[in-house]
Formats: C-alpha cells, sequence, structure tokens
C-alpha cells in the first residue's frame, strides 16, 4: 500500500514526514522549528489535537482545542520564510490556505518557536 503525500507539501510520504513526529520513536522530537510547524499543520489536517496540545508552549497553550471541524478542509501550506534567532529560538512566517462552507480562507503567520529540554514548541504567532 502506497503511503500518501504529506499534508505538509514536501511531497515526501507522510510517514517519512511528519508522520515521524505525529507518532514512532520521533514522536515529539522535531529538528527545528519549521519541521515543527509543518507537523503542526498536518496536524490540524488530521485533526490531531493531542500532538497539537504537546507541541503548544506551557505559557500560550489553551486549556482545550478542538483541532476537528468537519466543515473544515485544509487545501496548502507555504512557508516563505524560516529564521533561527539563536540555538533555541526561531520563527517561521507562513501561509495556510483552506476552505469551509464554500468559502475560501488564508491565513498567514509569523509564528514564533522556542526549544527547552531540546523539544520545540509553538509558542504565539502574529497574524499578518
Amino acid at each position: 500500500m502506497n503511503d500518501p503525500a504529506c499534508p505538509c507539501g514536501t511531497a515526501r510520504a507522510y510517514a517519512a514526514c511528519c508522520g515521524r513526529y505525529h507518532a514512532g520513536p520521533l514522536h515529539l522530537q522535531a529538528p527545528d522549528a519549521q519541521a515543527l510547524m509543518r507537523s503542526r499543520y498536518s496536524a490540524y489536517v488530521r485533526g490531531l489535537t493531542p500532538y497539537l496540545l504537546a507541541t503548544w508552549h506551557a505559557s500560550t497553550r489553551p486549556a482545550t482545542l478542538d483541532a476537528h471541524e468537519p466543515a473544515l478542509r485544509w487545501l496548502g501550506l507555504e512557508v516563505k520564510h524560516h529564521a533561527a534567532t539563536d540555538a533555541d529560538h526561531a520563527t517561521v512566517e507562513f501561509v495556510a490556505r483552506s476552505k469551509q462552507g464554500g468559502r475560501a480562507q488564508r491565513m498567514h503567520e509569523l509564528s514564533r518557536f522556542v526549544r527547552e529540554a531540546g523539544q520545540w514548541y509553538y509558542v504565539d504567532g502574529l497574524t499578518r
């Protein structure tokens, strides 16, 4: 059986891309902020709420999250820029496209990430 392409847009198979951070030996171990951002997008596409909460920094993490909206269809991700500000801080600018109720939506964000004890976390984002 062929492994489907990863939703994050890399053209790699899901298991060899974001799937390895969602489960298995590399669970929660994205090597950098861009890989974490892509894996979080894929987690939204797949409705993986526990992964999204586990990779959200405790200082900004919501108490609950519903990542599965039945009427929402994710259409694609474009990573515009990734920059490490130091060894443990980075930003990722991205555009995520979706469709809900027949209406196209576009989310353009500059996200901040921090690495603590070897694990990268999403902190927050500034909508563009």
